[in-house]
């Protein structure tokens, strides 16, 4: 049995919870969180200690899920917590992989650890498609759009600002873009017209509400470089009309082949979730396995989902997948 950390018990830790009831060679050994543990009721009654517990229990870890937010968490957590196991984390702040890389990196192979970071759908799932797809045509272009849905990662950059109670951002494709890159024009879009983000907040009470929009609209690598949206509503709104968190979304590659490239081709991967942080708990599971898998092997420090061979996911042996899905 494979056992389970989870540090961090929002929705991403509760969902990595239920994961680990499908995965019959798993275990949990226990839930980390800031709170009293006294306090925290699990939903299959796991052990709940508090973060600074989780050193005196290396031993008795395989793999520790880190479900914080990739704003100001994962970038603390991740390399500190890669000292003492092998970890995997689902770090989505697009432009800064390459820095966090390197911060876990270091450490992971220091203390000849293994670190998954930055597994989820996007990055993740989306991630091995665009490279699969750019693989097989190499004479085309990518393009992923996201959406409509929730994304937990800017909405918890929203709560994060000053002033902010709650919050939920939605990312939406706009159709016209989805519609040009579907019939295999091959169009330049620029972030902005791909995507608009809209933004429903509950502002504290007494809070500069043209400070806290400022701040959203501006923010790198989450809205500046988007059409943004902001809407103040109450507490009450939000948990009525905003409680789910669905998502989903498509990459699409649009190629060429041929002596003279006379061949077009559109490879399309989609998803529509339900719930957001139960899919990317799930995908977090898959890979806690494969690295309690590559760290058996010595195959230690860093490594992303493109790093990760694919069978290394499953529960099942090379035979059985050789014969069932070849």
């Amino acid at each position: 049995m494979i056992r389970i950390g989870i540090f961090g018990y929002g929705n991403l830790g509760k969902g990595v919870e239920s994961a680990i009831l499908q995965n019959p060679d798993m275990t949990l050994a226990g839930v980390f969180t800031r709170r009293d543990p006294s306090c925290v009721k699990t939903l299959t009654n796991a052990p709940v200690y508090k973060i600074e517990d989780a050193e005196q229990m290396a031993n008795e870890i395989d793999v520790m899920i880190l479900c914080g937010g990739s704003a100001t968490d994962l970038p603390q957590q991740t390399p500190e917590l890669a000292k003492l196991f092998n970890v995997v984390d689902s770090f989505d702040t697009h432009a800064r992989i390459p820095e966090h890389f390197a911060n876990v990196d270091d450490v992971a192979m220091k203390n000849k650890k293994t670190a998954i970071i930055s597994v989820g759908w996007d990055p993740g799932m989306f991630s091995l498609n665009r490279l699969y797809a750019g693989a097989v045509l190499p004479e085309g272009k990518d393009y992923t759009f996201w959406g409509k849905g929730v994304s937990q990662g800017h909405s918890d950059a929203i709560r994060r600002v000053e002033g902010v109670a709650d919050a939920r951002q939605y990312t939406v494709p706009v159709p016209d873009a989805l519609d040009a890159v579907r019939s295999g024009s091959n169009p330049d879009l620029t972030t902005r017209q791909k995507h608009t983000r809209e933004c429903y907040v509950v502002a504290k009470p007494g809070a500069d509400l043209e400070k806290i929009k400022n701040e959203i609209v501006t923010m790198p690598n989450y809205f500046a470089d988007y059409d943004t949206t902001v809407t103040f509503i109450s507490q009450e709104e939000l948990d009525k009309n905003h409680k789910g968190i669905p998502h989903g979304g498509f990459v699409i590659r649009s190629g060429k082949t041929g002596i003279n490239k006379e061949n077009n081709h559109i490879i399309e991967y989609s998803l529509k979730l339900d719930s957001n942080p139960e899919f990317t708990s799930s995908v977090l599971v898959a890979y806690a396995r494969a690295a309690y898998r590559m760290n058996k092997m010595g195959m230690v420090g860093c490594k992303t989902v493109l790093d990760v061979p694919p069978a290394y996911l499953s529960s099942f042996d090379g035979a059985y997948l050789r014969k069932t899905l070849l």
